[in-house]
């Protein structure tokens, strides 16, 4: 395939030794019929690195649909190349996959920004441009973008859920708000503006973005709280999620109500920022947690947690970037079933814009995926989860964003 040693992660699941090293898998052998190759780009290096957990999970899934006999007796291969986040550097990896290793479609690649470098790229080749690992609202324009289709609540729905529950559940709230400085925190931002309505503006009392970029976050939380904000709305990723948290507690700054995207609420987030300063953080979630009790004897995660065990056992399962990740393969694997053997980039597409009323592992009871040609929007609903200080739990009913 042309990797170099510089690319630690450009391989594909067939090849992926390196990452199950110790698991003592036995790779199947190829079947007779051509491979199923799609393609993807992770942020395994640079500012979110620790997202590239998502990646991982998905190349282990594919392999373990592989050691089974793969689909239909062809091998699926998940090319998984590293873009360290960078929109040059997404670019440069996906014309890659296209040009060079003639991916059916490209699956999960993750970000916003990341991915906006490549939407136009893909939809000019006709290329499926499928489940990003995104929740931008842009994502689902298929008049404009045809071939683009978002895996994600999209994040301006997230944020109008945000808002309707602070208006329910502390409406004498003052409320800072924190977020990333791009398309990803403009769209949390703009959801719970639309949800909290004209009239209920006066509550924010303190905005403020950051820059990918930034080493830290410390000046902005102090402006949030000399504002006198008892509500925090934190749109952050990454280590900016763990900053927040344990920044505002070394403040002495404690919000009764601290709400973050489920993005930044996996347990890989929450202990570097001490999990007793984020006790009582509300968010929201499709997903089942699998530290949570009543979970305990799911058959979903039971199977889920073997997985991790024979295929990533040196992971953490309770980190939710593993878990998303197992998700996703289990829906691009659904699409690719129902191709059957028509393998074409126009098939793909078809069965991907026309999901009824599918259940995935792992998504939480009640929620199901719908998409048709008008309607790129897979997931569409959430249920609110507060944080105790060691597990998620869940409250409350299955939420729809309306609008």
């Amino acid at each position: 395939m042309g990797y170099t040693e510089t690319q630690p992660w450009a391989f594909v699941v067939s090849a992926a030794i390196a990452l199950l090293s110790g698991t003592g898998i036995a790779l199947a052998e190829a079947p007779a019929k051509e491979p199923i190759r799609i393609g993807q780009t992770m942020p395994y290096s640079g500012p979110l690195s620790a997202l590239g957990a998502v990646g991982k999970a998905e190349l282990a899934f594919f392999q373990m649909i592989n050691d089974n006999g793969g689909l239909n007796g062809r091998r699926i291969e998940l090319h998984s190349l590293d873009d360290a986040f960078s929109p040059p550097k997404t670019f440069e990896q996906t014309r890659r996959l296209v040009e060079q290793d003639d991916v059916l479609a490209i699956f999960g690649s993750l970000g916003t920004a990341t991915n906006s470098a490549i939407q136009r790229y893909l939809n000019g080749k006709k290329v499926p441009h499928l489940f990003l690992a995104s929740g931008a609202t842009k994502w689902a324009d298929p008049e404009k973008f045809p071939w683009t289709m978002p895996g994600m609540v999209t994040y301006e729905a997230e944020g109008a859920i945000y808002a309707r529950y602070v208006l329910k559940a502390k409406p004498d709230a003052r409320i800072a708000i924190l977020s990333q400085n791009d398309d990803f925190g403009r769209d949390y931002v703009t959801g719970f503006k639309r949800a909290l309505g004209e009239g209920n503006r006066g509550m924010i009392v303190a905005e403020k973005t950051y820059e990918l970029s930034a080493p830290t976050i410390n000046s902005e939380l102090a402006a949030l709280k000399a504002s006198g904000a008892n509500t925090f709305f934190a749109v952050t990723l990454g280590k900016f999620g763990a900053q927040a948290i344990r920044g505002a507690a070394e403040m002495s700054w404690k919000p009764q109500l601290f709400l973050v995207p489920y993005s930044s609420t996996g347990l890989a987030i929450l202990e570097p920022a001490g999990l007793e300063n984020a006790k009582g953080l509300v968010s929201a979630s499709y997903q089942k947690n699998v530290d949570d009790p009543q979970w305990m004897n799911d058959g979903d995660v039971r199977d889920y947690l073997a997985f991790m065990r024979k295929y990533l056992p040196d992971a953490d399962a309770r980190n939710t970037n593993y878990g998303f990740g197992y998700m996703q393969g289990n829906l691009m694997l659904e699409v690719l079933k129902r191709c059957g053997d028509d393998l074409t980039r126009e098939n793909v597409l078809k069965q991907a814009t026309s999901l009824r009323k599918l259940t995935m592992p792992l998504l939480l009871p009640g929620i199901a995926l719908d998409t048709g040609t008008n309607d790129y929007q897979p997931f569409q609903q959430l249920q609110m989860q507060r944080f105790d200080g060691t597990k998620w739990s869940m409250f409350g009913e299955i939420i729809n964003d309306p609008e």
